[in-house]
């Protein structure tokens, strides 16, 4: 059975898995507006496909650039049917190390840029009562690891966000979907990631390693990003779509690992968890 087409708009497809999903969708007879920050990356996204993709400059970080896109957009190209919310950067260093100024940034885009597009699209998925929101956070938004703090802490921040609003639009009929990726093959360990500077010795034997490893697996990553976006397009005709999409081998492992390491910790405190309750003797008067 032949499935009517889509328009998407998806934020950050200059490359990495943004430029995967939009390959994806346009393949498969969609629509797909695609925000760059770049003009010579909407000439190229536009040459995907002359017809089916659009491009857009967007700053996902200017809120009143976002909704003056995105009203356009409604307006010329038609109404969004899938938004993923793809746009975002990954930030590394030991939380010490971390200057708050880049702390702030990692989450005015991992999050508030994330955050202002859902927002503007949803009124107008709303009142069509159908439509999908997507975005991809990361499995590091499920189990945290060293010297990604403040990334691990705005993909955590997202998913929060994201799990509240899917609960608020179900009557909608608006679906939300947060994508958890493990390690791909795109630029997001390479030239896209964004090293604090090392000034703390004691971190050394920790981190170093964790930071050349990284650096050495760039490009060699398990995971294949054309076979993420057939995955993203596959939930898109479910009648029931995953709040939670986990994609790729490592992702698996380390979430679960990290789901059993708080499911470890609320078995074996329970008991003081349970203490901290009203008791019939603490109503006495």
């Amino acid at each position: 059975m032949t499935r009517p087409a889509k328009t998407f708009l998806i934020t950050g497809v200059s490359s990495g898995l943004g430029r995967a999903f939009a390959t994806a969708a346009l393949g498969a007879g969609h629509t797909v507006v695609g925000t760059v920050r770049k003009d010579a990356d909407a000439d190229a996204f536009t040459a995907l496909h002359p017809e089916g993709a659009h491009a857009r400059l967007l700053d996902v970080t200017d809120d009143t650039a976002v909704r003056t896109v995105i009203g356009e957009v409604e307006q010329t190209v038609g109404p969004v049917d899938v938004l993923i919310a793809n746009a975002g950067y990954g930030l590394e260093g030991t939380f010490e190390e971390t200057p708050l100024a880049d702390l702030r940034a990692q989450f005015d885009v991992n999050v508030f840029g994330a955050v202002a597009t859902v927002q503007t699209v949803l009124p107008f998925m709303r009142r069509r009562r159908r439509g999908h929101i997507v975005a991809v956070t990361s499995m590091g938004g499920l189990a945290s690891f060293p010297g990604v703090s403040a990334y691990c802490g705005s993909k955590y921040a997202l998913e929060g966000i994201l799990e509240a609003v899917g609960k608020e639009v179900s009557g909608f009929n608006v679906h939300v979907t947060a994508v958890e990726p493990g390690s791909f093959r795109t630029d997001w360990a390479g030239r896209s990631m964004v090293r604090t500077p090392r000034s703390i010795p004691d971190y050394d034997e920790l981190f170093e390693p964790i930071r050349a490893a990284r650096q050495t697996a760039s490009g060699q990553q398990l995971g294949n990003p054309a076979k993420a976006a057939t995955a993203l397009l596959r939930i898109l005709d479910e009648p029931n779509p995953p709040a939670h999409l986990v994609l790729g081998s490592d992702a698996l492992r380390l979430v679960r690992a990290g789901r059993e390491a708080v499911e470890s910790d609320l078995n074996a405190w329970e008991d003081l968890t349970l203490s901290t309750d009203y008791a019939p003797a603490d109503e006495t008067p």
